[in-house]
């Protein structure tokens, strides 16, 4: 078959205008990338190859801060326990131990830790004399007879 010149030149400028189409769309498309390129860059910060480098070490961060986690998370337990076991919960009362002799002396502390247990220390002050106790208390009770006055430094340091 054959192609006249005519028709030869217009397949020649047809071919010759995709040609410039498709370098065109080449150079868009170049652009492009490197704009995507540059974005990653600033994303990654320069130090990974590409995004699943970059999202396999964000994994491992991630994985390290829940182990932080649960380290510190243990931490604040044994803290926890050993504020539990502290005397927490205390309580003074004053009063006149014997009639006559005035100006609340004598007294009574409790110091107890959050299970509502520890000491009740009694001071009873006389003309001559000083007279002190200490009574435990397990769970806000004593295997001793406490007095009145105790009773109330116990029940006063439980309700704070």
């Amino acid at each position: 078959m054959h192609v006249s010149t005519s028709v030869a030149a217009w397949i020649a400028i047809g071919a010759a205008a995709a040609a410039a189409v498709a370098v065109l769309l080449g150079i868009v498309y170049f652009a492009s990338l490197r704009r995507v390129r540059r974005a990653q860059h600033v994303l990654l910060g320069g130090g990974k190859a590409d995004l699943v480098d970059f999202a396999v070490s964000l994994q491992s961060r991630i994985d390290d801060l829940h182990r932080a986690i649960d380290e510190i998370a243990a931490g604040l337990a044994r803290v926890d326990r050993r504020v539990d076991d502290s005397v927490s919960r205390t309580a003074i009362v004053r009063y006149d131990a014997y009639e006559g002799s005035g100006g609340h002396q004598s007294s009574s502390f409790a110091l107890l830790d959050s299970a509502r247990s520890g000491i009740v220390v009694t001071a009873i002050q006389g003309r001559d004399y000083a007279r002190i106790y200490v009574k435990e208390v397990e769970h806000g009770r004593s295997s001793v007879a406490l007095s009145p006055e105790e009773l109330e430094a116990v029940e006063r340091a439980m309700a704070s």
